[in-house]
Parts: structure tokens; sequence; C-alpha cells
């Protein structure tokens, strides 16, 4: 995985109505593990790991990178989202592209939080990389993942078998910039 390029990270955090897009923390580390020991989060992604395996490894500051933002609410961690350069993607489609990714914990589904999080950080990847076409994969049996990638734009480029399972590859096409 490559780097989103010359970016200046961490942004300044982006407010949604509801939600704050930032750099992960230390505060966040027990949220990070929660989110990567949930069974429910990774039902279409290859399972979770073990809680005990995470608290080992997970640095004190987990995933700061450019592209990974804490989703807040409250003040309290509800999600990740990713975006990341899919530099080795197993699809020809995708490869070099910018990839949106991203985990929220089950208490948060349902709300609409997903949604309002990923719009604000696809904005925000707009601004900083103008013209630069976005993917998403997910598997079709993900309905909810589904229902997200058509709300935010993403449109059919092909399915795909991986991971014993039915895979969709989504393109968001680049920002028109406005005159």
């Amino acid at each position: 995985m490559a780097d989103l390029g010359p970016i200046a990270w961490p942004p300044d955090p982006i407010r949604t109505e509801r939600l704050v897009l930032r750099a992960p923390e230390a505060r966040d580390r027990a949220a990070f593990i929660e989110l990567l020991a949930s069974p429910e989060v990774h039902v279409y992604l290859g399972g979770p790991r073990p809680r005990d395996d995470l608290d080992r490894e997970l640095p004190e500051v987990p995933e700061r990178w450019p592209g990974s933002f804490v989703v807040g609410l409250g003040g309290s961690m509800i999600g990740q989202i990713l975006l990341r350069r899919a530099t080795e993607h197993r699809r020809p489609a995708a490869a070099g592209k910018a990839d949106l990714g991203y985990l929220f914990l089950p208490r948060a589904w349902g709300f609409g939080y997903a949604v309002e999080a990923c719009a604000a950080a696809l904005d925000w990847f707009d601004d900083v990389l103008p013209g630069e076409p976005v993917v998403l994969t997910t598997q079709t049996a993900n309905a909810g993942s589904m229902r997200l990638a058509a709300k935010l734009g993403f449109a059919e480029v092909e399915r795909f078998r991986a991971w014993d399972a039915e895979q969709w590859l989504g393109l968001r096409p680049p920002a028109t910039p406005s005159a």
C-alpha cells in the first residue's frame, strides 16, 4: 500500500452535522481493539482478530497514517474510515486508485453515520487530490455495504470471486471541479 501522495497529514478535524473525522489518538486504542475483535464487524472480512493478540500487537496510537480517520460521535470513537492507494489490488481496474474502506462498531449501525462519515472523507479527498477516482470493494452478500456504495455514488465495475465469496468492485468517478 502506498501513501496518498503529497497531502498534509493529519488534516484539521472534519466536522459533519453529527460527527468528527480526525487522526487516531492514544485514547482510541480500546475502541480499535473492540472494532477489530468484533465478530459482527468482520462477518464479511474473514473473521475477527483475537482480542489478546490485538492487545499485545496494537501500538499505543493505532493506524496513524495518511488516510486513516477515526469517526467520533460525542467524543467517542464509533468507527474508522480508510482511504489508501490500492497499489496491489487483485483487480486491474482498481490498481493504483484510491480505495475507500470503513468499519463501524455495531452500536453505530443503522443511524446513517457511515454515509455521513464516508461522504465527508470523500469530500476531503476531492479537495486534497482533485481529479482522482476512488474504488470500493465489498462482498455482494454485505447488503449494508452495497447500499452504502450506491448512496456514495459508486457504480459497479465488475464482480469477481475471492476469499470464497462473490466480491463487488465499484468506482466513484473524480469529482467535477466547480466553475
